[in-house]
């Protein structure tokens, strides 16, 4: 029998790394960039074409690299980095395995123009699919040069399933904002298709922050800084104000390098816990400066994955910190709880001032309300001068009233004297007969066919047994088949705004807004770029009174962002659920009986009323047989 295990060829083999360093062309900017700033360069310069799928050159001014590390850089696992396994330990650099260079030569057509300070000719070498094309000598400046074109050329299958441009732009505007808020000492610039989106001078960190998400994020962060023997945290949280369901902006940072850690994210949650709505997050830009010989960040391909030794030790830290923070900054209201016994209050024993006297009240001691054989009017008596036992005329009433002119408004009151005070005469009523006939208006009210519970559910009774409806679910329902319709027929109802709204974005939310914006309009959104990120929303859908046009727009960018959507059907579905999810009455909201008719009535007029479009239960039956049980 024949052997059939066989070594792969190095081409083989680096298009399988490749498949685990270089998933899209977010992956390639990111290697390059990192590469960028190992080489020590203070300026470095992003060129993007067709979001990547064309072209991406990434240009710096580091040390550059000779001849020779030219050309082993290409190679599996050459690096400069580290020389033994001890050395995965003690990074300090963002690349150390010698990976990227050689995953990108296997699926594109890479080009590298290199020169060190002080020399005359750098090297150029063109690289396709693994197979070194040319290698020679020109003159070019010094640093770096990488141009990858044709990305997945090679892998077909691969580039298929790339998404649209505008996915993949804001990929590489995810990955860029990442190392740029991580190295504010170095200046970027990036462009798509020859237009200018991000241009960041060196600068502090928190005025780096604010170029790349807006001057506006300056007013809600507060600043972090804590040093310990075993950690070193610094950064901004955001005030608790400002905690958004979709969108906040969160980032860990360790020794200068981007990772997700859902543990650490645990500790900044319960630090704002009973502060912020349930379900609701809070931005955040957290540094971590700690020992590299006490973390391991070769746990994941992407190196976004870091584990920690002592990671209980510091959640603590991180959580008193942020607590600090937020108390430090009056972010959580205060209350003394240590003065014992009762509160010092001032007492007075007499009247600060001479010569004023409390309120006196006059009353008559023998009226009884229960003499009265039964209630009249309140038109037939004066509440200041009603002694039921006296009976008499009016007239006593209007004496000491003198009118003084003709003309005149002003009156002269004279009060009686307690004793000679007139009574009010009293007819004796008649007790109403049960027989006597009502008013129509007392009996024109009809039974309500629907009952509301809690505020939150629908009770009507159907021929089955008794109906249960989520009253929000069935609005939501309601709303996303209308909101549907309208897109599809391109019959939006646009509401104009008098004084518009401005929201911003970051640059790699724009390329969705952009991408989604014919949806937007076609629901009835009149938004308008500022330049910069920002928009002016000059209209609204009809029917969303009362709420925020600025939450609407980001929630539904920040949807169309995790949902991935590309195909417009999807897109347009996932725009008219978060509108109906947000314009829809809530729980709680009491209904008239004429609205919990039309509720209910527009409800059974949708094709399918049982369940919402994301697959939520609207209504449930309980059966006429279940109900009859309980009563046995």
């Amino acid at each position: 029998m024949s052997d059939v295990i066989r070594l792969l060829p190095d081409s083989v083999a680096n298009q399988i790394a490749a498949g685990e360093v270089i998933q899209r062309p977010a992956s390639v900017v990111k290697e390059l960039v990192e590469n960028a700033i190992d080489a020590g360069a203070h300026h470095i310069d992003v060129l993007v074409t067709d979001a990547g799928k064309t072209c991406i050159q990434v240009i710096d001014d580091g040390k550059g690299m000779s001849e020779t590390d030219a050309r082993l850089a290409f190679e599996r696992h050459a690096t400069s980095k580290i020389r033994e396994a001890a050395d995965l330990f003690s990074l300090r650099t963002m690349g150390f395995r010698g990976e990227a260079l050689a995953s990108i030569a296997a699926v594109a057509q890479v080009e590298l123009r290199t020169c060190q300070e002080g020399e005359q000719l750098g090297t150029s070498i063109i690289i396709s699919g693994s197979k070194v094309e040319s290698q020679e000598a020109v003159a070019c400046a010094k640093g770096s040069n990488f141009s990858v074109k044709n990305l997945f050329f090679n892998i077909p299958a691969r580039r298929k399933f790339l998404k649209s441009n505008q996915t993949e732009l804001s990929n590489i505007l995810t990955e860029f904002e990442r190392i740029a808020l991580v190295n504010p000492d170095v200046s970027f610039t990036l462009h798509h298709n020859d237009t200018e989106i991000l241009n960041l001078p060196a600068i502090q960190l928190r005025q780096r922050i604010m170029g790349v998400f807006g001057k506006k994020l300056n007013q809600d962060l507060l600043s972090l800084d804590i040093n310990t023997t075993m950690v070193k945290i610094h950064g901004f949280v955001g005030k608790p104000e400002t905690a958004r369901k979709k969108g906040a902006r969160q980032f860990f940072f360790v020794n200068g390098r981007y990772m997700r850690h859902p543990y650490f994210h645990k500790a900044v949650a319960e630090a704002y816990e009973n502060l912020i709505p349930t379900g609701e997050q809070i931005s955040y830009f957290i540094y971590f400066e700690v020992d590299p010989a006490n973390i391991d960040v070769n746990i994941h391909p992407t190196k976004t994955e870091i584990k920690f030794e002592n990671e209980q030790a510091i959640w603590q830290i991180l959580s008193a910190a942020v607590k600090e923070t937020l108390g430090r900054f009056n972010a959580v209201p205060s209350i003394d709880f240590d003065t014992e016994g009762k509160p010092d209050i001032p007492a007075f024993d007499s009247l600060p001032y001479s010569g004023v006297e409390p309120p006196r009240t006059s009353y008559d001691p023998s009226y009884n309300p229960f003499n009265t054989p039964s209630p009249v009017s309140p038109s037939s008596y004066s509440s200041a001068s009603y002694t039921p036992k006296q009976q008499g005329g009016w007239e006593p009433f209007y004496q000491g009233l003198d009118k003084k002119s003709s003309g005149s408004a002003d009156w002269q009151y004279s009060a009686f004297p307690e004793e000679e005070m007139p009574a009010v005469p009293v007819e004796e009523p008649q007790a109403p007969s049960l027989y006597d006939e009502q008013p129509e208006e007392a009996i024109t009210e009809k039974a309500a066919q629907h009952y509301q519970y809690k505020g939150s559910y629908i009770l009507t009774s159907v021929k089955s047994g008794l109906m249960i409806i989520d009253q929000h679910r069935a609005h939501v329902r309601i709303l996303y088949d209308q909101y549907m319709e309208q897109m599809e027929k391109c019959q939006h109802a646009s509401q104009r705004m008098l004084f518009p709204d401005m929201v911003h974005f970051s640059p790699a939310e724009v390329p969705v807004l952009e991408e989604i914006m014919d949806d937007l309009h076609a629901l009835g959104f009149d938004l308008s770029s500022l330049g910069g990120g920002s928009y002016a929303i000059n209209g609204v859908p009809a029917g969303i009174e009362g709420l925020n046009p600025e939450t609407l727009v980001t929630n539904m960018v920040q949807t169309a962002i995790e949902k991935g959507c590309k195909v417009k059907e999807e897109v347009q579905s996932m725009l008219a659920l978060s509108l109906a999810k947000a314009a829809a009455i809530v729980a709680g909201q009491v209904l008239t009986n004429e609205e919990m008719n039309s509720l209910v009535d527009g409800l059974f007029a949708v094709s399918t009323p049982n369940y919402t479009p994301d697959g939520k239960t609207v209504l449930s039956v309980l059966k006429e047989d279940d109900l009859e049980k309980l009563f046995k």
